[in-house]
């Protein structure tokens, strides 16, 4: 019998989302869910408040994180679940990829600026309500500016990985992503690999002390959600599942819930997360 579900990658304004964490429980808890993961990207601003509202709603706050890094001709992203909130060095990390994204942003205005489509730091502020700036803040202010029409049009005309005014983004390491997640008491799962495409990566980050994998992803099809399904059996991995909500006025749109799993995955990542902390202590 199922447990009841859970959406285990979401966003808040805390980074790129456009629900406010409160917002985002409120949505989770109509669309009869047991739990979510806060999962923002290099931030856990959102997950007190968000805690606070699953309290009150009856709604599990799985606390994590989403390390962006960058690797040659793309990105992979790290989830980090049940990591310590207070941890020092992990506190620490955050904010130099947070400065990072900020110097990443101010980069991108510059090259925007010689494209002749003049944008300033506090018109990209605007929408990111002090969270961990990114590109879809710059794509909302571009659209705000009336500068272009869609956030299609932002992406592939400015700020998409071969548009003119991309920034790569910090040289953070897949796998030092991982070994933080650790270091702070958490288990880590390499989200969406379809989208990255490194399964060649997979073995190392295994060894470097990968604990999941987000096998069940909206844009993943039935066969890669099947292969990854298979990549987790062979070493060992936790199988996870998550919509990455951005909310609605997002640019994919995509929705909370839309990719779940059983509660009982959540009962895995936190054992995970358990013995880890033991190692450390």
């Amino acid at each position: 019998m199922s447990e009841g579900s859970v959406d285990l990658h979401c966003h808040t304004t805390a980074s790129d989302g456009t629900f406010a964490p409160r917002e985002l429980v409120a949505e989770a808890h109509q669309r009869g869910l047991r739990a979510i993961a806060v999962t923002d990207h290099d931030s856990v601003a959102g997950i007190d408040e968000a805690a606070a509202e699953g309290a009150a709603l009856g709604i599990q706050i799985v606390p994590g994180l989403e390390l962006s890094t960058d690797v040659d001709n793309g990105e992979v992203h790290i989830l980090g679940y049940f990591v310590d909130l207070r941890d020092h060095e992990l506190l620490e990390l955050l904010e130099s990829q947070r400065a990072s994204r900020e110097e990443r942003v101010r980069k991108m205005l510059g090259r925007l600026s010689d494209l002749g489509a003049q944008l300033s730091m506090d018109e990209v502020r605007r929408f990111s309500d002090d969270g961990a700036l990114g590109r879809p803040h710059v794509a909302q202010a571009l659209m705000r500016a009336g500068l272009v029409g869609s956030w299609d049009e932002a992406f592939s005309r400015y700020i998409g990985r071969h548009a003119p005014a991309y920034v790569r983004r910090s040289k953070l390491s897949p796998h030092d992503a991982v070994r933080a997640i650790l270091a702070a008491g958490g288990a880590a799962v390499l989200a969406h690999p379809g989208l990255s495409r490194y399964d060649d990566m997979i073995p190392s980050l295994v060894e470097a002390g990968l604990a999941g994998i987000e096998a069940v992803y909206p844009e993943h099809s039935e066969e890669q959600r099947a292969r990854y399904k298979g990549v987790a059996g062979q070493y060992g991995l936790i199988v996870t599942a998550g919509s990455d909500c951005h909310g609605p006025r997002s640019r994919s749109g995509v929705r909370v819930g839309l990719a779940t799993t059983d509660y009982g995955v959540v009962r895995q990542l936190r054992e995970k997360a358990r013995i880890q902390r033991a190692r450390i202590m």
